[in-house]
């Protein structure tokens, strides 16, 4: 029987790392590297497919032999992108404005075969409902969490999760930045099925 192909991911996210290691598969991270900047006019689903892409390739030259997972998740509300807070007082903007609606948040899912440059990928929707919020809640949520490296800044893994009111989609894994139930189908694709 071939030795399993060796799997890596494009990726220093810590979220990503944790979700991986869920499936109990050997794997390694290196980092893709890339300009995560949105294209004109792209939308947020494109950008995030675009980027899961260009993350795997970023990585084969240096795994010519490795399947090669890229995953970027883009944050939408009423059409604008909400990136990641990176401090208290944009947080508290991004969950001011929240409270109460629906944000979009599209989880991009490449799996890269860099041996034969073949690639298969998958975008997995997620809408999150916010929860009606008073400032004190959002500032007490902010105080307890920190959530600055997350889009939306509410950790749904987290206490954020009291924030939220609904999450509709087919993976709840999508939403925390790795779809894991897209992720096992592509494995099984690629034949490297997650329980053999």
């Amino acid at each position: 029987m071939p030795a399993p192909r060796p799997l890596v991911l494009a990726s220093t996210s810590r979220y990503r790392r944790e979700l991986l290691a869920r499936l109990g598969l050997p794997f390694e991270c290196a980092s893709p590297g890339v300009d995560e900047s949105p294209l004109p006019g792209e939308s947020p689903s494109d950008t995030a497919l675009r980027l899961a892409q260009l993350k795997a390739q970023a990585v084969a030259a240096r795994f010519p032999d490795a399947l090669i997972i890229g995953s970027d998740q883009v944050a939408s509300y009423g059409g604008a992108r909400l990136d990641k807070p990176g401090g208290y007082d944009n947080a508290l903007r991004q969950l001011e404005l929240l409270s109460g609606r629906t944000a979009q948040f599209d989880t991009a899912l490449s799996l890269l075969d860099a041996r034969s440059a073949a690639a298969r990928s998958r975008l997995v929707p997620c809408e999150v409902t916010f929860r009606a919020l008073g400032r004190s809640q959002i500032e007490a949520y902010l105080r307890r969490e920190q959530p600055y490296d997350c889009a939306g800044s509410a950790k749904s893994e987290g206490l954020g999760i009291a924030l939220i009111a609904r999450i509709a989609t087919e993976d709840p894994t999508s939403l925390v930045g790795l779809p894991l139930i897209a992720l096992t189908e592509l494995l099984a694709e690629a034949g490297m099925p997650v329980l053999g």
